[in-house]
């Protein structure tokens, strides 16, 4: 979707590239099995770093080396940096841009929209981020997927044109406290509505190719996203935008190359081979972990 918010001297290239970049989205998490230190980009326990009633968004400085010499590098990575990773990414396209870096320009315009997509859930700013530390276990999947699942052919996706960011590191600083801004209501209504809800219709069993699995019913869910009155479709909206919003701000930062001249190519040999790779050890890495009981 966020192809379609870039200006005609980016559209052509990206339209072109936009089955790889969209197969290649769920890269980052595939990673996470595979990569050490992978799984950091992704969230930001934003509220291990305070006490009751402080504002952690005055606690954590948002430039890296202050929040280093604050915490630790060791300490941020446990708890995630996201924010910082955004940043970096923009910069690291800016330089796939400058380059003229077809596998570069790929390859980070997919993982950066993965990151921003994960920067705007709610359950990936908070330490209690799939509900284990208030008997709420599965509402991750349930809010990230589910509802998406059930009911995003109805969202509106008219979400306007990228737009130039000044600041990606404040801007993405935004983005994590709106987000942590609705964790308490993601908690909070599905513990109301559980606590109403008659127990035996809570969940349903579906066919998902051969496998027969457990998932929240359809009814449970539309109530649930009835409760969050729009919040899923706004946080999922948002990201569109903003993904445009930060691969043009990268090329407007590179000094608007020509990405005309890069239309006759692709994915190189060697990319697709990595893409092989890592799709092999992800598979690896799942059996492994279903191995030991993970």
């Amino acid at each position: 979707m966020a192809v379609f918010t870039l200006p005609p001297e980016m559209i052509k290239f990206y339209k072109k590239n936009i089955e790889y970049i969209t197969e290649h989205a769920v890269d980052p998490d595939k990673r996470r099995y595979a990569v050490e230190g992978e799984a950091p980009r992704h969230y930001i326990d934003i509220d291990h770093y305070v006490h009751t009633g402080e504002d952690p968004f005055e606690v954590v400085p948002k430039k890296w080396y202050d929040a280093v010499d604050k915490f630790t590098e060791d300490t941020l990575q446990a708890y995630g940096i996201v924010p910082w990773h955004v940043n970096v990414m923009v910069i690291r396209l800016t330089k796939a841009f400058e380059a003229k870096d077809v596998d570069k320009i790929l390859h980070l315009s997919a993982d950066l929209g993965h990151y921003i997509g994960d920067s705007h859930v709610p359950l990936h700013t908070t330490e209690n981020y799939n509900g284990q530390l208030t008997g709420q276990r599965g509402i991750h999947g349930f809010w990230e997927s589910r509802l998406p699942e059930l009911k995003s052919k109805d969202y509106d996706y008219f979400v306007g044109r990228a737009e130039y960011v000044d600041n990606i590191l404040e801007d993405e600083w935004a983005t994590v406290k709106g987000s942590f801004a609705a964790k308490d209501s993601v908690l909070d209504l599905e513990r109301k509505l559980n606590s109403e809800f008659p127990s035996d219709q809570k969940y349903s069993h579906e066919n998902r190719g051969s496998v027969l699995i457990k998932t929240y019913s359809e009814e449970y869910s539309t109530e649930y996203h009835n409760m969050l009155n729009g919040m899923v479709e706004r946080r999922l909206t948002r990201s569109i935008i903003k993904v445009g919003s930060y691969w043009y701000t990268a090329w407007v930062n590179a000094g608007q190359p020509n990405l005309d001249e890069l239309l006759e190519k692709g994915p190189s040999k060697k990319l697709q081979e990595e893409n092989i790779a890592l799709d092999k050890n992800y598979r690896g890495a799942k059996i492994k972990g279903r191995e030991h009981g993970n």
